[in-house]
C-alpha cells in the first residue's frame, strides 16, 4: 500500500490517516466506524492539521459521528487536536498517567522551546524538527475518562480493547486493539522508516509492548509514524530497542559516559532509519535507569542537535 497523506481504509469499517514522512510531529491517527457512532484515535499537533484530518473524515463520519477518542499518549502531536473534538456528547479517553503528563507537559512548554535561543546549531535542529507546526490557540482538555490496565469499550457495536503498555515511550502509553477487524492501533510504540525515542521508559517495558502487539496476531498494524507495517516492522522496532539497552549496558559497564557510549556506538542497519540521532537520548535514558537523574529537553536535543551537525 502507497505511503501517501490522508485517510485510507484498512479494514472493513477502519481507517488509518496517514502523514508522510512520518518524522518529528508527522503522527497518524485512526478511525473505527461502527453502526451508529464512531471512534477516533489520536488528534495531530495543531489545530490546522486536526481540522484538515476531521474534515477528511467527514464523508464517513457524517452519519457516525465521532463520539469518543482516545489519546495513546501524552505527546503533542497526538493530542494537541483535542480541543476540536472533545465537549459535549463526546467522551475523551486515556490512560491515568497520559492524563496526569497532559497537565505536566503543556503546549506552552513546546512553544518556549521553539522560541528560545539555545545556540545556533540547537536552534536549527529544533526549527527544522517543530517550524511547520502552529501551536497558537493549542488548549488541551482533561480527559473525560481515565484508566489503568486495561479497558473495553463497544462503539457502534464494535468491541475495542485498550491496553497500557507503558511507561515505555511516555508514562502512559497505550494501544488501541480492534478484534473483529484484526487491527492494531500502536502509537508510538511504532515508528516505522524513524528511531524511536526513549522518553520515559524503562526499555524493558517497550520490548514487553512489542511482544504484546505481535502476540495479538494482528494483520493491520499502524504505527504512530511512518507507514503502515506488519510482524515484521514490529520486530524490528523491538530489535532497535534490545541493541540500545544491550549496547548501553555494557558501555555504562566499562566506564564510559553517556556521551561516550553514544560516540562508540556503530548504529549498522539502524543508522539508515530517519532521526538515527536520537540514539543520543536513547543512551541516556538507559543511563538513566542505572543511575537515576534526570535531563532536560534543552540538553536531549543540544544532543541530538550535536550529533546531527557536527563541528
Amino acid at each position: 500500500m502507497d505511503y501517501e497523506k490522508g485517510l485510507v481504509e484498512v479494514a472493513d469499517g477502519v481507517h488509518a490517516y496517514l502523514q508522510p514522512d512520518g518524522g518529528w510531529g508527522w503522527s497518524n491517527a485512526g478511525l473505527l466506524v461502527g453502526n451508529d457512532a464512531s471512534l477516533l484515535v489520536d488528534t495531530l499537533f495543531d489545530l490546522h492539521l486536526t481540522s484538515e484530518m476531521l474534515d477528511a473524515m467527514t464523508s464517513v463520519t457524517a452519519s457516525r459521528p465521532i463520539g469518543t477518542v482516545v489519546n495513546t499518549h501524552a505527546n503533542g502531536d497526538h493530542c494537541y487536536g483535542n480541543q476540536l473534538v472533545a465537549g459535549p456528547g463526546r467522551r475523551v479517553v486515556t490512560t491515568e498517567a497520559a492524563a496526569a503528563e497532559m497537565s505536566a507537559v503543556p503546549p506552552s512548554l513546546l512553544t518556549a522551546l521553539v522560541n528560545s535561543d539555545l545556540g545556533e546549531v540547537t536552534n536549527r535542529y529544533v526549527q527544522e524538527a517543530f517550524g511547520a507546526f502552529d501551536f497558537a490557540g493549542i488548549e488541551v482538555p482533561e480527559p473525560d475518562e481515565t484508566f489503568a490496565g486495561e479497558l473495553r469499550l463497544e462503539v457502534g457495536g464494535r468491541p475495542v480493547e485498550l491496553i497500557e503498555v507503558g511507561p515505555a515511550h511516555t508514562a502512559g502509553d497505550l494501544i488501541v486493539h480492534l478484534p473483529d477487524a484484526s487491527t492494531v492501533f500502536c502509537g508510538d510504540i511504532l515508528f516505522i522508516g524513524g528511531t524511536p525515542i526513549i522518553w520515559e521508559g524503562p526499555v524493558a517495558n517497550w520490548v514487553a509492548a512489542c511482544d504484546r502487539i505481535l502476540a495479538l496476531g494482528c494483520g493491520v498494524v499502524v504505527p504512530g509514524h511512518g507507514p503502515l507495517t506488519d510482524a515484521a516492522g514490529v520486530r524490528d522496532v523491538r530489535d532497535y530497542l534490545v541493541f540500545v539497552e544491550e549496547a548501553s549496558r555494557e558501555r555504562h559497564a566499562a566506564g564510559l559516559t553517556a556521551a561516550e557510549a553514544v560516540a562508540d556506538l556503530d548504529l549498522g542497519r539502524f543508522g539508515e532509519w530517519g532521526e538515527w540521532e536520537r540514539i543520543a537520548v536513547n543512551v541516556r535514558a538507559v543511563y538513566r535507569e542505572i543511575d537515576g537523574g534526570d535531563l532536560s529537553p534543552v540538553e536531549l536535543f543540544g544532543a541530538m542537535a550535536a550529533l546531527r551537525y557536527p563541528g
